[in-house]
């Protein structure tokens, strides 16, 4: 997922968890949909239930992080607000309770192997989560995710509970917060960055300079 032959590359901050991170992909495709240069997009990992994860990965939303009733109802409208600039099909607009941490080590495992089923694999697990409602917390929805993209259900289930690939994602949510990532969706090309589900416009004069 680097790039080579001096083609752009665009690293991508995200959380499945996060609608906007859906908005945000869907707005990076129709862009590069017009774009006639290749792109290279690079994923990291960013997890925003860091602080609120229980051992059993359930939330505990009585830890305070500043997201009251009101954060919660303003960030449904601009979900829904976007879904209408976009042109897009959400059956849900928030997905709280949802732990995305199984899905971001998946995602992983999935990006070092199998580098060239991993898009598929991604746009999956959005799809999962923010127009099927499925759980991508759950270790057998994963793995089913896994075989409707062609990928090997045992190993993905192997990634799942392998501590090394968990201490590798947490040095890499340490690592996105170090370069000042505080929220996502962030996207980064040369030093230069645009945060939330930014418009095509957007992301063209970001990595075009227009």
């Amino acid at each position: 997922m680097s790039a080579t032959n001096g083609t752009d590359r665009l690293t991508i901050y995200a959380d499945y968890v996060c609608p906007f991170c859906y908005l945000g992909k869907q707005s990076l495709e129709r862009y590069r949909e017009r774009r006639e240069e290749p792109l290279e997009v690079e994923w990291h990992p960013f997890d925003l239930r860091r602080d609120k994860r229980r051992d059993d990965g359930s939330i505990d939303h009585s830890v305070d992080d500043g997201k009251d009733d009101d954060y919660f109802e303003q960030a449904r409208e601009n979900v829904r607000r976007l879904q209408e600039e976009y042109d897009v099909e959400m059956s849900r607009t928030l997905a709280i309770e949802v732990d995305s941490l199984p899905a971001q080590q998946a995602s992983w495992y999935v990006s070092q192997q199998y580098p060239e089923a991993w898009p598929a694999f991604d746009a999956a697990i959005y799809e999962a989560l923010w127009q099927a409602e499925r759980n991508i917390g759950d270790s057998d929805v994963l793995v089913s995710i896994a075989e409707d993209t062609g990928l090997p259900a045992d190993e993905i289930r192997d990634a799942i509970d392998d501590d090394g690939l968990r201490a590798e994602l947490e040095e890499l949510f340490t690592d996105s917060r170090e370069r000042g990532v505080t929220g996502v969706p962030t996207f980064v090309h040369e030093g230069y960055a645009a945060r939330g589900a930014v418009p095509p416009a957007q992301l063209e004069r970001l990595l075009e300079g227009e």
